[in-house]
């Protein structure tokens, strides 16, 4: 096994890895319900690979090389990231950006960026034997928790607010997790998924818990790298709602300027939501401690938090790259699904679409020059959720069957 321990991110405390370690012991003490969770552990690998693995990303010797596996471990049967970076011409011509990806993660299995955070937890339940995992989520760590544990035999138990969008309800539904709708929030339905978790003994996926859904989410960053050598990104931009994701890409980049394989950390741009903009303000204000939202709402679901629970770590992440955060309407979101699709082909969720919403906020307000190397991640498929990309879609009315009326509505 790669040889590795956990730190503590905020006291710097060491552990070695545990089953039931999620959490600093020291700083969790502190904790309270409902708020971003304190002592939240990081990953350090002792020996980072000094050259690229000769595989693709999505192999499972280049998982083992970077992330905290043993060479003949278990590892469920799912081909997991190798998306790819789309040049996007049609969308850089359109917003006069030369040097413009897209990281497409719509192409995991479960249609979700998350699919990289269960990955690694589901191989460490197999490892550590344990039959059961529950998550707490909005939709999508769900339905990619769902994906990955019936690939691999696991049972699945998922908390989920009952206002989640059907489609991935539906999805979490046909890959056989127990699903259980929380008359609540999300951060309700966070809250018990621990309690039950204690109670039960089942291993615990929870976002901003579990420290390896932060070293899943980072095999986005190795790829985008990967992908890019020679050169590398100025700006990543990352919709961002409890902050795991953005951590989790910045631990990616961290890992590989300390393998050498980088020279320097990207500026991080993290997009939030108006009504769910916690950790936007915070950054804003220069707040090193969050305020919760109560009552956050948007459109873009898998973003809606009230109190993000990585919060603290992801606004540290944020300016340690000397990047920003901002915040965006519900209805730019909207406007942005139909925009990314006709110029790149790509159909995303409202999450999704929110980090071309947040790349032009920052175009508009200077911090980000259009001539930069900028990757859009887009963590989410648009098949998620029809009735929120319906919205800024006009459907055409029918016509008669007949080539005159063609021509009529073509103007031809």
């Amino acid at each position: 096994m790669a040889e590795f321990g956990l730190r503590c991110t905020e006291c710097g405390a060491t552990f070695d890895e545990h089953p039931g370690l999620l959490a600093c012991s020291s700083c969790s003490i502190r904790q309270e319900p409902g708020s971003p969770t304190r002592g939240v552990l990081e990953v350090e690998i002792e020996r980072l690979p000094a050259a690229w693995p000769p595989v693709a990303p999505s192999d499972p010797a280049f998982l083992r090389a970077f992330l905290p596996l043993s060479e003949d471990g278990p590892l469920p049967p799912l081909e997991v990231g190798g998306t790819p970076l789309l040049p996007a011409p049609g969308l850089r011509e359109a917003l006069g950006t030369p040097n413009l990806w897209l990281k497409d993660d719509t192409r995991n299995p479960s249609g979700s960026t998350k699919d990289r955070a269960s990955l690694l937890v589901v191989a460490k339940a197999m490892e550590y034997g344990l039959p059961t995992v529950a998550a707490a989520s909005t939709g999508n760590a769900a339905t990619a928790l769902a994906a990955v544990a019936a690939a691999a035999g696991v049972r699945a138990v998922v908390f989920v607010p009952a206002s989640a969008p059907r489609a991935k309800l539906v999805q979490m539904l046909s890959y056989g997790a127990e699903v259980l709708p929380v008359d609540g929030s999300y951060d309700e339905a966070f809250e018990l998924c621990l309690r039950a978790c204690r109670e039960f003994g089942w291993y615990n996926r929870n976002t901003a818990l579990n420290p390896y859904t932060v070293e899943g989410k980072k095999t986005a960053a190795l790829e985008i790298a990967a992908s890019m050598v020679p050169e590398e990104p100025d700006v990543v931009v990352v919709p961002t709602g409890d902050g795991v994701i953005l951590a989790g890409v910045a631990k990616g980049f961290h890992d590989l300027i300390q393998a050498g394989l980088m020279e320097r950390m990207p500026r991080l741009l993290a997009v939030q939501p108006e009504g769910s903009a916690a950790i936007a303000r915070a950054w804003a204000s220069g707040a090193v401690e969050i305020e919760p939202v109560p009552g956050a709402a948007s459109v873009a679901d898998s973003l809606t938090v009230e109190a993000p629970r990585n919060a603290t770590l992801c606004l540290r992440r944020i300016r340690e790259s000397d990047g920003w955060a901002v915040s965006v309407p519900d209805s730019a979101i909207i406007e942005a699904i139909p925009t990314l699709a006709r110029h790149t082909g790509v159909f995303a969720e409202p999450a999704a679409a929110a980090s071309l919403a947040g790349l032009e906020v920052a175009f508009r307000n200077g911090l980000v020059n259009r001539n930069e190397r900028i990757v859009l991640l887009v963590t989410g498929n648009g098949l998620k959720d029809i009735p929120a990309a319906s919205c800024g879609i006009d459907p055409p009315a029918p016509l008669a069957p007949e080539p005159r009326a063609v021509a009529e509505r073509l103007g031809l």
